[in-house]
């Protein structure tokens, strides 16, 4: 595991993105204070889920530009579908995308979202919990 690859979840860049309009570092800043050591990735599932609920979609879309992307290919897709064929219960469909997007890159998810990205174990990292 390259945990240098970070998949920046949706959470984490809602977290993100408040902190900066508000003025008031948070958990999100303070994370990337932290791991600048680290490569940030955006996928279209993060991007699709901020700017669903984003005032200012044009902001949204210039602040996350300085961070890598990472598209979405068929090994993605042969990845999600075996992540949830193998499952008990599956994941949310997004949520799938974003597993697999980080088994594929052998990296780490970013995110407020335990209960999602159990199954990825080791490969979450919950922004909020670190200190």
């Amino acid at each position: 595991m390259n945990e240098r690859h970070c998949l920046l979840d949706s959470s984490f860049v809602i977290d993100l993105l408040n902190e900066v309009a508000d003025g008031q570092p948070g958990p999100a800043i303070a994370w990337l204070r932290r791991n600048k050591h680290r490569q940030c990735w955006i996928s279209p599932v993060t991007l699709s889920e901020v700017l669903e609920g984003a005032e200012e979609p044009a902001a949204v879309q210039a602040h996350l530009s300085k961070y890598r992307w990472q598209g979405i290919h068929h090994r993605h897709a042969e990845v999600a579908a075996a992540f949830q064929r193998r499952a008990r219960q599956r994941m949310g469909e997004n949520d799938s995308w974003q597993a697999a997007i980080t088994l594929v890159m052998d990296g780490v998810i970013v995110g407020h979202d335990p209960r999602a990205f159990s199954r990825l174990g080791a490969r979450y990292l919950d922004h909020r919990a670190a200190v």
